[in-house]
């Protein structure tokens, strides 16, 4: 199988699987608990927050909130901002967000906060000066994504959050899909709270993390015994943190490889496919994305029919964002892009990852014409 739905999930690294596996095993206590098999494990936890830290550029360890995933990144750092100190803040977003931050603004717009949801351009990008405008002395936080899911349009969070500096609303960024190839930090993105999922860069499912700036106060969306401070509550899954920042630092350190490889595959790929299928949409230019993402568009080619052939092939492949794929509807991306339901219809979606090499690229294109072929 050639796997070219990373943007969905990716294989687990090596380094994180052989630092998780203690505590899977003989390391296997409540970090909550206070005899020693729980103080190794609230230990090792520790120790990963402040590595975890140190990688992102974080001031201090207890910046980093622990949670199950990107999604509830997403959700504690839009509602948390929103609701904090009783009130209802306003949000001001974008049309391409991922669904856990579109769908959290729906939720606070229904109790009574004011949601401004932000258009792009054709390639996808925000114009970071309507963002800007968008916020008033209301606003509570700004949500923009450092790179989007489907496409992997980049957007201008950097610019957005030196524009916003002094004012009350905190900047959010959804890293998710950005951080297995882009300068994640907090001096390179200005935000005061930013989100990871593990599983996109090696890491374990079920896992992620929140930056969160020292000063920004978050209404937990989580209720019981009271981690992280109060601001996520829930047993810790020792096993996934440790595992999340093995993957973190292996990312990191192979990200110079990552860019070459992945970008001489993608590259391969998209001329090969450019030189024989007439009319071919390359729906993001290559400066404004990120390198592992080619989201095409096969004139007269319904995406479904074409996935399933690929399939047959042995080529994983998305018609977009996994979180929605069967929902049977429009990806709200590319109608923001400006994409009619027949055209969008016709976009597929392939994401290289850390184990791509450039001739993937050749093989990728290879299957992809003879699929091509095989329709009537």
């Amino acid at each position: 199988m050639l796997y070219l739905d990373h943007a969905a999930t990716t294989m687990v690294r090596p380094e994180t699987r052989d630092a998780m596996a203690p505590f899977l095993d003989e390391v296997f206590g409540n970090p909550s608990g206070v005899h020693g098999t729980s103080r190794r494990a609230k230990s090792a936890m520790e120790q990963a927050r402040e590595r975890a830290a140190a990688l992102l550029g974080a001031s201090h360890p207890l910046e980093i909130v622990f949670t199950g995933g990107g999604t509830e990144a997403d959700n504690l750092a839009v509602a948390g901002a929103a609701l904090a100190a009783g009130r209802r803040g306003g949000v001001v977003t974008t049309a391409v967000e991922h669904e856990a931050v579109l769908r959290t603004a729906d939720f606070l717009e229904r109790l009574g906060c004011a949601v401004t949801r932000v258009g792009v351009d054709r390639d996808g990008v925000v114009d970071p000066a309507a963002v800007v405008a968008a916020v008033t002395s209301d606003t509570a936080v700004v949500s923009v994504m450092a790179a989007n899911n489907e496409t992997g349009a980049r957007q201008p969070v950097a610019e957005i959050a030196a524009a916003l500096d002094g004012r009350k609303a905190a900047v959010h960024t959804d890293a998710v899909q950005a951080f297995v190839s882009e300068d994640v930090t907090v001096a390179s993105t200005g935000a005061d709270l930013i989100s990871l999922a593990a599983h996109k860069f090696g890491g374990p499912k079920g896992v992620g993390l929140l930056y969160v700036r020292n000063g920004i106060e978050l209404e937990p969306v989580l209720h019981g015994g009271g981690q992280e401070l109060g601001r996520r509550s829930g047993t810790h899954n020792v096993a996934g943190i440790v595992g999340m920042v093995a993957a973190m630092e292996a990312t990191v350190a192979d990200r110079a490889r990552f860019r070459r490889d992945v970008a001489a595959a993608r590259d391969r790929f998209e001329t090969r496919l450019r030189a024989a299928v007439p009319g071919l949409g390359v729906n993001v230019p290559p400066d404004r994305r990120l390198v592992q993402h080619s989201h095409l568009r096969f004139p007269g080619v319904p995406a479904e029919t074409l996935l399933i052939r690929l399939d047959r092939r042995q080529v994983a492949a998305a018609a977009g964002s996994a979180c929605h794929s069967g929902a049977g509807e429009v990806s709200h991306v590319l109608a923001a892009m400006g994409f009619d339901e027949d055209a969008a219809a016709e976009c597929v979606r392939f994401t290289f990852g850390w184990v791509t090499t450039p001739a993937d690229g050749d093989v990728a294109a290879e299957r992809v014409l003879a699929a091509l072929e095989d329709l009537p």
